[in-house]
């Protein structure tokens, strides 16, 4: 499964990450003493609300809403939207959803030492609000807290189709049933059914997934074996042909948070080409962990009402 480029993004959350981790002696456990009112709904920018330039008396992290999800665990791995302005005059310093999640270790290294410590505690499904002066720039930061693995109720899956094992981090271990010739038509299973909204044709869909051969079981792809790297997870546009067709096909109306199985036939996987999968039925096994519509990058950078 291609991904996106995340140069540009990896520059932009590197630099907010060293700024939060090389700010003053503060802490961040307190209520922010500033009135912001933050707006949206969970998986959509934010809009904030604030009198400007904003006056930050006492740095901290409110709560917007709590995270209903798994708790976050120390050296564990974290997925965050992040959604920066600067409280002088409302304007974008950063937001991820011009692109796509940031994927962290929840560690002082990998986060900071200030958004390590506003995550403490905290569960997946969470927005947070950071207030921070650095400098001349009083920082307003929405963090939103993604999942990192599929979460639902589980399906039993249709007869005659591969199974799926999970290790104790989520990855699953795919096993093509002997002796059963493969489904000529797509086939999309889910094995895991999440809450979150369906996924439409051109959103931004981050997933984890691993993918292997119905003729032999081989993985030819997963995302699942650098699980410390922001290749842990991949994030493609869905319906204009960023993945094979069957991909494209599969997932949407695929809620997010969860675990679908998407069983490929040639002529929607490689068929055609000459990649040495082209005869080949391919089987993903794909978590749904982020969707969302691409902020054009004029209207991030322009400044809040």
């Amino acid at each position: 499964m291609p991904g996106r480029s995340r140069s540009a993004l990896l520059v932009l959350v590197t630099a907010l990450v060293l700024a939060l981790a090389g700010c003053g002696a503060h802490g961040s456990s307190s209520v922010p003493q500033a009135s912001v009112e933050v707006t949206g709904d969970a998986g959509q920018e934010p809009a904030l609300r604030y009198d400007k330039p904003l006056t930050i008396t006492e740095p901290g992290v409110r709560m917007v809403w709590p995270g209903t999800g798994t708790a976050l665990a120390e050296g564990g791995p974290v997925m965050l939207n992040l959604y920066a302005q600067d409280g002088r005059d409302g304007s974008v310093l950063q937001t991820t959803f011009v692109d796509a999640p940031a994927w962290h270790t929840m560690s002082v290294a990998s986060l900071g030492d200030h958004l390590h410590a506003a995550l403490q505690g905290q569960r997946v499904g969470a927005r947070l609000l950071y207030l921070e002066q650095q400098g001349e720039v009083p920082l307003v930061l929405v963090i939103d807290i993604l999942p990192t693995r599929a979460s639902g109720d589980a399906v039993q899956p249709a007869s005659g189709l591969p199974t799926v094992t999970l290790g104790a981090d989520g990855a699953p271990t795919v096993t093509v049933p002997p002796g059963i010739d493969p489904p000529s038509d797509l086939v999309v299973q889910p094995l895991v059914r999440g809450t979150g909204p369906q996924v439409e044709t051109g959103e931004v869909v981050t997933v984890r997934f691993t993918g292997v051969l119905w003729s032999d079981g081989s993985v030819f792809d997963t995302t699942w074996d650098n699980p410390d790297g922001p290749e842990a997870v991949q994030s493609v546009m869905v319906g204009i042909g960023q993945v094979v067709d069957g991909l494209d096909q599969g997932l949407v109306e695929q809620t997010v948070g969860s675990q679908v199985m998407i069983v490929v036939p040639p002529s929607l996987g490689y068929g055609g080409t000459s990649d040495p999968r082209a005869d080949q039925t391919l089987v993903y096994v794909v978590d749904i962990l982020d969707a969302h519509f691409q902020v054009n990058d004029e209207a991030a950078t322009e400044g809040a009402p």
